[in-house]
């Protein structure tokens, strides 16, 4: 089983995977070392606030470390994927019975920038595995960041895109105005100098830590930058996420490099 957990807040978990974690006898995690066990940390807080009196046992496996200076991004990220199956498939060999339920805890929304799915498919592709796979969806950061900045996705007639900082370095897509970026590791914001986008950023959303700064991206990109490093260092992770508004006074923008500064 495959449990959405929401983006931080234990009280976003949902009835239905409250329900779900009423069924599970193992609960499967990777844990990130030291530095993220806070993340280890808010999973037990939701077992104990959610799971009422029924045994469980939580298990650990060391989450491989990502090479994330290698130039090959796709390959790189398949690599972890696979050494990341190998952990989980030998956990469940070991701790899980045949009579069991098992599940992982994810962060946010299994289906949104989440391996969970594909490593458990790794799994199940083995020579003699065999299990189903039940999914319980979550409200994913996406969700929680429009809520806590009291606005929409979209607008009347208007799509809106989910990309990766990654992919926002160097163009904006075209036909799109609202833009949610996630997994910007690079701060690919600063780099915007078109004075009518916004940008409604948060960090931690959810977690008693939270972050939340708005506003025009030229006048807010530096203090976005700082906060976030400063956060990074203090606790030595972050996950963070952030929609780009542009105004739509004139016709769809055409695909094309980013203003620089």
């Amino acid at each position: 089983m495959i449990i959405g957990i929401g983006a931080g807040d234990p009280d976003q978990v949902t009835v239905q995977a409250v329900k779900a974690l009423g069924r599970v006898d193992v609960f499967f995690v990777l844990d990130k070392g030291e530095v993220k066990g806070e993340l280890v940390g808010l999973r037990e807080e939701i077992l104990r606030r959610h799971c009422g009196d029924r045994p469980h046992r939580l298990v650990r496996g060391r989450d491989p470390e990502r090479d994330r200076t290698a130039g090959a991004y796709a390959e790189a990220v398949h690599d972890w994927r696979r050494r990341r199956a190998e952990v989980c498939a030998e956990m469940i060999e070991r701790e899980l019975g045949p009579e069991e339920t098992g599940a992982f805890l994810v962060w946010g929304d299994p289906s949104l920038y989440d391996s969970t799915l594909a490593i458990l498919e790794d799994v199940l592709a083995r020579p003699g595995v065999s299990f189903e796979v039940e999914v319980i969806p979550g409200i994913s950061s996406v969700s929680a960041l429009a809520a806590r900045h009291r606005t929409g996705l979209n607008r009347v007639g208007r799509p809106v895109q989910i990309t990766t900082g990654r992919l926002l370095a160097g163009q904006w897509p075209g036909d799109v105005d609202d833009l949610v970026v996630m997994l910007d590791a690079r701060n690919a914001f600063a780099d915007l100098d078109d004075p009518d986008v916004e940008i409604f950023w948060g960090a931690y959303l959810g977690m008693p830590d939270e972050i939340l700064i708005s506003g025009p991206v030229r006048q807010v990109a530096a203090r976005i930058v700082e906060a976030r490093a400063e956060a990074r260092a203090r606790k030595g992770w972050i996950m963070d996420t952030y929609l780009l508004r542009r105004g739509t006074g004139g016709d769809a923008p055409e695909p094309g490099p980013l203003g620089r500064r």
